[in-house]
């Protein structure tokens, strides 16, 4: 995927517009933080980017090099990691792992093995998911997203629940998997989440434009 880009975009909810008027390209090789408070629209800006929401107003389209893409292909192109996620908690982390290889390749040289090693998770690899701790379930909800080889990459508040080594490990991960991506990161202004954004997009600015 060589961009993303954005033409008016709009939605609102009833009467209340979340964003409006919001022209933007998103390019292959650039990370982009989309930053604004809790509630302000970040989520929905980035379910829309992803092709789970539909826009109200204007258009969101996708290029690779052959021209725009499908965007009924789009779920082939992106990996995405966001608090509204949920695992399948009923299966153990060897389980989840193998169902989500289904649907998506990891990168060249990550097997299963290597990807529990790169999660610190070996000693859960036949533990039910539902047992596993909120910085369990993040970090493996984050590397399912990273480690998967995707063109686009979409994080929405990644550090949430994780310690500060567990931060640390984001960091480390995402700068190494961070080539020939647009990444797109929504977070609360925490640096820790986005220090790597080459770009920022704060949603605040949307809110009150006319129409």
């Amino acid at each position: 995927m060589e961009k993303i880009v954005l033409e008016n975009t709009a939605k609102r909810y009833a009467n209340e517009w979340v964003f409006r008027n919001l022209s933007y390209s998103f390019q292959k090789n650039s990370a982009y933080a989309i930053l604004g408070s809790n509630g302000s629209g970040k989520s929905t800006l980035l379910q829309i980017v992803a092709t789970a929401l539909m826009t109200s107003k204007g258009k969101v389209s996708y290029y690779d090099g052959n021209g725009i893409i499908d965007e009924n292909e789009i779920y082939k192109y992106i990996s995405l990691s966001a608090p509204y996620m949920e695992l399948p908690e009923e299966f153990t982390l060897s389980e989840v792992i193998d169902f989500h290889l289904n649907f998506k390749s990891f990168y060249k040289g990550i097997d299963k093995d290597k990807f529990i090693e790169i999660c610190y998770l070996q000693k859960a690899r036949e533990k039910i998911v539902r047992n596993f701790s909120s910085g369990m379930k993040q970090r493996l909800k984050l590397a399912l997203a990273i480690l998967s080889e995707s063109e686009a990459l979409f994080l929405d508040e990644p550090v949430a629940n994780l310690d500060e080594k567990g931060i640390e490990w984001f960091g480390k991960l995402v700068t190494n998997y961070r080539q020939n991506r647009i990444i797109i990161v929504c977070s609360n202004n925490i640096n820790s989440e986005f220090f790597f954004c080459q770009h920022q997009l704060n949603i605040e600015d949307y809110k009150k434009r006319s129409n």
